[in-house]
């Protein structure tokens, strides 16, 4: 089955030139059946490519889904148009009054600021407080998945010497787990980031459980509350291209700004890269949508407590 997108999303042609099925809202209307009910809160800059980096691995499943986007009051965007923002993306007001079977709150770039200094600090604690009785699972992507483990669970974030910027080897702790079914004993995933959390903070902590990491790159997946939570410290999301878009972005530009790890031939940007995390990063999409929203959510969504 297809996704449900909102027509005339920039997403729907960038992915039918990939061969990946998507649906629109005026062609999935004409079809019986209760598809799952997404919302997805996109803080990154650019929010288009965002937006097809994670359609792109949601479709990757045989179950409908029903794809909304959620902006912030609190914030305007700075790389995004408003016109996309006013046709694509919703308030939380409208958002809140309805129950979600799941939801993705993706990174942002305000990873080097105190968490309370974020200008949208008190809105997105106001969304982590109403998604744990109104979404069946969420997952957390990066500076999200930092800052859920920081209000929910009282786990700082610590600054790195430099960032951490690459594509490095994990490892499941916990392989028997669902989101996991299929993995092989390693797995990559990109990272790109300044600060970390600590393992021993999440071991110390009972309500959390610490299912992935990476000698490496450190704690990369914690899980919460049975999968109602996953936290991700990395961006299995990214496309391809970006680590070398972001490299070429910030070099000459930053002091700290060094070659992704682990990513170009013979470590030499001219020469390309190599994709390491695509075929995990589309099971674990769909493991999370098959084993932790599809077959925890209630049949009536209104059920979701």
């Amino acid at each position: 089955m297809p996704l449900r997108l909102p027509d005339r999303l920039p997403a729907i042609e960038l992915l039918k030139k990939e061969n990946i099925f998507v649906m629109d809202e005026s062609r999935a209307h004409s079809q019986e059946i209760r598809p799952l009910k997404i919302v997805i809160l996109n803080l990154m800059p650019l929010k288009i490519t965002t937006e097809t980096d994670l359609i792109r691995l949601l479709s990757n499943t045989p179950l409908q889904m029903d794809v909304n986007f959620l902006r912030l009051k609190s914030h305007t965007p700075k790389n995004t148009p408003i016109e996309h923002m006013m046709m694509f993306y919703k308030d939380f007001s409208i958002i809140s009054k309805q129950n979600w079977d799941g939801m993705i709150i993706t990174g942002a770039p305000v990873e080097q600021m105190p968490f309370e200094e974020v200008n949208y600090w008190d809105e997105i604690t106001e969304i982590f407080d109403w998604a744990r009785t109104h979404v069946t699972s969420t997952l957390f992507i990066c500076w999200a998945a930092q800052a859920g483990l920081y209000y929910h669970y009282g786990v700082p974030k610590y600054p790195l010497a430099k960032k951490m910027f690459g594509i490095f080897e994990q490892y499941p702790l916990k392989p028997r787990l669902p989101i996991f079914r299929g993995f092989d004993d390693v797995f990559f995933m990109p990272h790109s980031r300044h600060t970390e959390v600590h393992r021993e903070d999440i071991l110390a902590h009972p309500a959390l459980d610490l299912i992935a990491e990476s000698t490496e790159s450190g704690v990369s997946m914690v899980m919460a509350r049975g999968g109602r939570e996953i936290f991700i410290t990395g961006h299995l999301e990214y496309a391809p291209d970006t680590l070398d878009k972001e490299y070429h972005r910030d070099f000459g530009k930053r002091d700290d700004v060094e070659k992704p790890r682990n990513y170009y031939v013979d470590d030499d940007p001219s020469k390309g890269f190599v994709v390491r995390w695509r075929a995990h990063a589309n099971l674990l999409f769909s493991n999370w949508i098959n084993y932790y929203v599809y077959q925890e959510t209630p049949y009536r969504i209104e059920d979701i407590r």
